[in-house]
């Protein structure tokens, strides 16, 4: 009776506060003998029952407390990450690392290859960069007397999404005064067996269908040697010419504004770093792509850089830091050309840290990785490693609840005996009627990044569907429809493929009444569920 009571007062989702004496039920199970509940918080919002496996992933990301009720995994997965990022800096303060916080804004972004974010501070008057890595601030500490520090915070790409790539996420950087890079790959490797082993419970971990087996000592791979043994391309000796020939013969992207390096970097995405699946030391690459590394004294058309591969996917980066102020001016000043013909990308001149190298700074080693490494640990997107990812933006109401989506969806006459591209010219002019709507934002434009990183603008939230009718008729009485239910309609008439001149456009549709008027094609917009009742009969074109 008291749990009948109980049942009609509270809801799922409630906080009680319950007391009462231990005792044992007739089948021996533990339970309390309540004398006194009390209701702590009231759930307005009871969890769906359709959230308990909750299973898509949009809906987990923008509603991961959702999702963390619903789901043990996902709660497992976040305490997974917390021992992920205390491995990393139980393991660099025993080695006798400091960690420190430097600034989030910087005058002048630098350490990277990125397009940064840009902010405005009011006190001051003047526009910030958010930092797009940790590295040269971290260096200044060199400069300044300290010989091991490191960082773990936020550093901000304004770049494309994909599964390996967030705008906002988690990085570590450490900087090691007097080490070359042939010590760094022998302690990054404890690190990361001792990551690995803490976080996945076994040196043996699975991503993307393959079995990586991180134990033993990892091969080194020279750059070099491996990009001609895919490519047949001699870095010591290949023209920008035959690297930009080969890059289109292999249908890589390339823009005109793209230097040296940016091409290299390109064919090895795509042509080499897929190939790469278990742990692997990448060392010494072309200089044109690593602006902040000491030149190698075997080989000066390479740097002193390694890479931590794995999977197909970088998972960690450092080099021997160049510490030749003279020698950074000059790199920084290629750069900057770069970026003055249209790579956002380049690196910007940072005067104040070439500065800071004039006053001297020791030999170091330097290396970052990010919770990329986590995400392949656990077999996820980078996004489902989150626990809040940057989403796009969810449609609201005046009331802040989110708005029934909406969707476009163009029908063309298919009884009016058009060519092809007149179908395809109808289908253009429906679409650009749409789009040209007065003060309004069509479409939310997507940026996606290709595996070997190249960024691909698009359309992923309003795909325009296209449909056929078999007459006019039928398209008068959908528009006709349409502006019943208030929905938002583009038309296309016969007039306006019969001739380029809009003034007889005009004319001709001027002489004819409505009845006249031969429509090829016509948009609506709206409420899904209105739009799909009108256009649910007609087929999809083909």
């Amino acid at each position: 009776e008291k749990f009948k009571q109980f049942n009609e007062l509270f809801d799922m989702g409630d906080f009680v506060e319950v007391s009462g004496s231990l005792a044992l039920s007739k089948t021996g199970e533990k339970t309390l003998e309540t004398t006194k509940y009390t209701l702590l918080t009231k759930s307005l919002r009871p969890v769906p029952q359709n959230y308990f496996g909750l299973k898509d992933l949009e809906v987990k990301l923008r509603k991961r407390y959702l999702d963390l009720i619903a789901n043990k995994e996902t709660r497992e997965l976040f305490v997974k990450k917390s021992i992920f990022w205390k491995t990393i800096r139980d393991f660099l303060e025993s080695k006798g690392f400091m960690e420190v916080e430097m600034n989030v804004l910087e005058q002048v972004p630098g350490g990277a290859e990125a397009e940064p974010f840009i902010t405005h501070h009011n006190t001051l008057d003047r526009d910030f960069y958010l930092r797009i890595s940790l590295e040269l601030p971290l260096k200044k500490l060199l400069v300044g007397g300290f010989e091991r520090v490191f960082e773990i915070g936020r550093i901000f790409r304004n770049e494309g999404i994909s599964t390996e790539h967030l705008q906002d996420y988690m990085q570590m950087e450490f900087y090691w005064a007097y080490a070359d890079y042939e010590q760094l790959m022998d302690m990054l490797q404890e690190l990361y067996q001792l990551i690995v082993q803490n976080v996945a419970g076994s040196l043996k971990t699975t991503y993307d269908g393959k079995e990586l087996d991180w134990s033993g000592k990892w091969p080194k791979v020279d750059y070099f040697e491996i990009f001609k043994e895919k490519t047949g391309l001699d870095l010591n000796t290949a023209s920008d010419d035959e690297l930009k020939a080969y890059a289109k013969s292999e249908h890589i992207k390339l823009e005109a504004n793209q230097g040296r390096g940016r091409v290299i970097d390109l064919i090895y995405k795509k042509k080499v770093r897929p190939g790469l699946i278990q742990p692997t030391f990448l060392i010494n690459p072309p200089i044109e792509i690593e602006p902040l590394a000491k030149k190698s004294p075997k080989n000066p058309k390479q740097v002193e850089r390694v890479q931590i591969l794995a999977g197909g996917t970088e998972l960690g980066k450092g080099f021997s830091e160049l510490n030749d102020p003279i020698d950074q001016r000059e790199r920084f000043e290629a750069q900057a050309k770069l970026r003055e013909a249209g790579d956002n990308e380049a690196q910007m001149l940072d005067e104040d840290f070439v500065e800071a190298l004039e006053y001297g700074m020791p030999p170091a080693a330097g290396f970052g990785l990010s919770e990329r490494l986590f995400s392949v640990l656990m077999d996820r997107s980078i996004r489902e490693t989150v626990i809040f990812p940057p989403m796009a933006e969810e449609s609201k109401d005046k009331s802040g609840k989110s708005k029934q989506v909406k969707i476009a969806v163009a029908v063309i006459n298919s009884g009016a005996n058009m060519e092809r591209w007149q179908e395809l010219n109808t289908v253009a002019h429906l679409n650009a009627a749409f789009g040209a709507r007065e003060g309004r934002k069509l479409l939310y434009q997507d940026e996606i990044s290709t595996s070997d990183d190249v960024h691909i603008k698009l359309n992923i939230q309003h795909a325009i569907m296209i449909k056929t009718v078999g007459s006019g008729n039928d398209l008068q009485k959908l528009a006709d429809a349409a502006r019943e239910n208030k929905l938002e309609i583009a038309e296309f008439t016969r007039e306006m493929i019969e001739t380029t001149s809009d003034k007889k456009v005009i004319e001709n549709t001027a002489q004819k009444k409505l009845d006249q008027i031969e429509r090829l094609g016509v948009l609506v917009f709206g409420e899904r569920a209105v739009v799909e009742k009108l256009t649910g009969g007609f087929e999809l074109y083909k």
